[in-house]
């Protein structure tokens, strides 16, 4: 039997990924990516990188893309915790437009593999996080692209985010629950709606 769990998401693209955590009076030990289980799962993606990420409170990083060399991603947390999302940008998917999102923490050691084809961000809740990726393509610059995190036509339910839109992706005016206001790029401000972005 397989270290690692693999649940597909109610998004065809999207799995939830759990270890098997092994623990005693010492600490722990999992794996934390097989090979074999992913293959069994009917995962046969190929990694090319792994990368890493610190973010304190109240930052959100998203909704990015790749455009003409999209990467399925491997992500988790290793240190705090965040909600993680993916919306389906595929044009022939039942789900366009749709999205799901999960909390990732050191406690929960849950990973969640996102597919080519999607728009990812997160939303750091604890005083800092680390995030950790494995993605199936390399960074090739002029290729990102972007989603308004507060599109009302996707509606993501940010947890603990109080705040109103105003017609754009600006992030005054909103805080985390206890005060923390929203911190987000200049370069994230500015992203358009997902019907201003991909018009047809």
């Amino acid at each position: 039997m397989g270290q690692i769990k693999v649940t597909p998401a109610p998004i065809k693209g999207l799995y939830i990924i759990e270890p098997a955590v092994h623990g005693d009076a010492r600490g722990y030990f999992m794996e934390t990516y097989s090979l074999r289980d992913m293959t069994e799962a009917g995962l046969d993606m190929n990694f090319v990188q792994d990368n890493q990420s610190m973010s304190v409170k109240g930052v959100l990083r998203g909704l990015h893309f790749q455009k003409e060399y999209p990467q399925g991603k491997l992500v988790r947390v290793i240190k705090g915790r965040v909600f993680d999302v993916a919306v389906d940008l595929r044009r022939d998917s039942e789900t366009y437009g749709q999205w799901y999102g999960v909390e990732l923490s050191e406690e929960n050691k849950k990973q969640f593999y996102i597919s080519e084809g999607f728009a990812h961000g997160f939303l750091v809740l604890s005083e800092t996080a680390e995030f950790c990726y494995k993605v199936t393509d390399f960074y090739h610059p002029g290729d990102e692209g972007g989603l308004a995190w507060n599109d009302p036509t996707i509606g993501i339910k940010w947890p603990e985010l109080v705040g109103e839109y105003q017609g754009d992706a600006n992030a005054a005016g909103y805080t985390l629950a206890d005060g923390t206001p929203l911190n987000l790029s200049e370069k994230d401000q500015k992203w358009l709606r997902l019907s201003d972005t991909f018009a047809f």
